[in-house]
């Protein structure tokens, strides 16, 4: 069960001034990480919503070593594994599959054991900033499709997990990448 299963009466949805103590040190060091935050958001942390989403490390070992597959997001560009919002009528790690698909072209299935979480802040046209929790789930990739929904919005690259690391901005995410062990899942 996630921490957004746990909350009562939240139905994944929750303000952050209902969780202050858990997770004001959190928040503002995602803040502080994201550059592209104005100050006036900074003013209003306590009012945003805290969403879930999962992620896919999608993975493969090559000459005894593993490689993740990262992706650049549509509008920055900048690398990351696929991800998205829950779906409806399906687990967060079938959701994890689903998105890899979708967004990278990956034929595999994810673990249902979740590799850890990583928080950012999505900001959304006409609905403002939302803080995500994105659960992670390994997913060994049997092929990549050359035809894929995301084909032609997206690049994407194979890397160690040690440059996968260095390349994406979250810095949890470079804490799962750099301890994932292939071999476990």
């Amino acid at each position: 069960m996630m921490w957004y299963q746990k909350l009562s009466g939240s139905q994944n949805r929750t303000k952050i001034s209902d969780l202050a103590d858990r997770l004001e040190p959190l928040v503002k060091g995602i803040v502080a990480m994201n550059a592209r935050l104005s100050s006036e958001l900074w003013h209003s942390v306590e009012n945003l919503a805290i969403l879930p989403q999962a992620a896919a490390l999608c993975y493969r070992v090559e000459q005894g070593r593993p490689e993740v597959l990262l992706i650049t997001t549509r509008q920055t560009r900048r690398w990351i594994i696929p991800k998205g919002w829950l779906m409806p009528g399906l687990t967060a790690a079938e959701t994890a599959t689903q998105e890899a698909w979708e967004e990278a072209g990956v034929v595999g299935k994810c673990s249902d054991q979740s590799l850890g979480q990583f928080p950012f802040v999505k900001m959304r046209p006409r609905k403002g900033p939302v803080l995500c929790m994105v659960d992670v789930y390994p997913l060994h990739v049997k092929s990549l499709a050359q035809e894929f929904p995301e084909k032609g919005q997206r690049k994407r690259q194979w890397c160690s997990l040690k440059k996968a690391a260095s390349k994406v901005a979250s810095p949890e995410l470079a804490v799962i990448l750099r301890s994932f062990k292939s071999g476990l899942h």
